[in-house]
């Protein structure tokens, strides 16, 4: 199952095909230079869920800011779909989930989900759902019952599917991802793992998933990519066989427990080196 160190996934260049080449990064904190990401080489198909694990401090989330354009690299190269990450965040591809919801405490639900497609009228041949489209993925979530709803009014898993509603109606080609369900209790942490594997079904874009949780991310995943600790290298990529689409019952079978079992062990390797 695994693949070998830093191997990534298969080449393409259809859009948004995510590509990072000898990637590093590092920061100057009270003087000390910390060496955030070495020498990252990944490879992220159209359409492909793929999710970044690792200890905490690894590089996880500057590995996501950095493909977002919202952090230069100080080594390699990355692309989006061929272009820049900063072109590409201005072509509209990325979408953002972050780990708090932050919806805006004076915005009913419906006004919080159309909130980001106010700002951005779409791009690069796409653009955001029309406003029946917006109501079918609400209901879809659940929430038709709460459109007037303010964030206050709502649970905190209610409040990250309004979340991720306001990123799916941008309907933009890369999703990325940042721990979004990491403030979550257990039982609702699994409903909305299951919810975005249900509304990701539908659009085929590609999804880059930041998360510390190993079956989590074999739940989610077409491929996962542990990361040692820093600085933050390609320790290994997990390609998930699992079938699709995944229900409850793929988290008892043999097959999901090794793959489990796999990626913990490339994880506890990569601490020890």
């Amino acid at each position: 199952m695994m693949t070998p160190m830093g191997t990534g996934g298969a080449t393409t260049t259809e859009i948004p095909a995510v590509r990072a080449t000898g990637l590093s990064k590092r920061f100057r904190r009270k003087g000390q230079v910390i060496r955030a990401l070495e020498d990252i080489d990944l490879e992220i198909e159209a359409g492909e869920f793929v999710s970044l694990i690792g200890p905490s401090g690894c590089g996880k989330s500057t590995l996501l800011r950095i493909v977002g354009g919202l952090l230069d690299p100080d080594g390699g190269t990355i692309a989006v779909g061929g272009a820049e990450p900063i072109h590409a965040r201005r072509a509209k591809l990325f979408g953002f989930v972050p780990q708090v919801p932050a919806l805006m405490p004076w915005r009913t639900v419906r006004k919080n989900v159309a909130v980001l497609t106010e700002v951005n009228k779409g791009g690069a041949g796409h653009q955001p759902l029309d406003p029946d489209a917006t109501l079918e993925l609400l209901d879809k979530v659940g929430l038709t019952d709460f459109l007037d709803a303010y964030p206050h009014e709502l649970s905190g898993g209610m409040q990250q599917r309004v979340s991720l509603v306001r990123t799916f109606v941008l309907d933009a080609p890369v999703m990325l991802m940042d721990e979004p369900f990491s403030a979550l209790d257990e039982i609702t942490r699994a409903e909305m793992a299951y919810l975005l594997l249900d509304l990701w079904g539908t659009t085929g874009n590609t999804v880059v998933f930041v998360t510390h949780s190993i079956p989590e991310a074999v739940l989610l995943s077409d491929r996962v990519v542990s990361l040692r600790a820093r600085p933050g290298r390609i320790a290994a990529t997990e390609q998930i066989e699992l079938p699709r689409p995944r229900t409850p019952g793929v988290e008892d079978t043999d097959e999901f427990h090794a793959h489990v079992a796999s990626i913990r062990a490339a994880l506890r390797e990569g601490w020890e080196r």
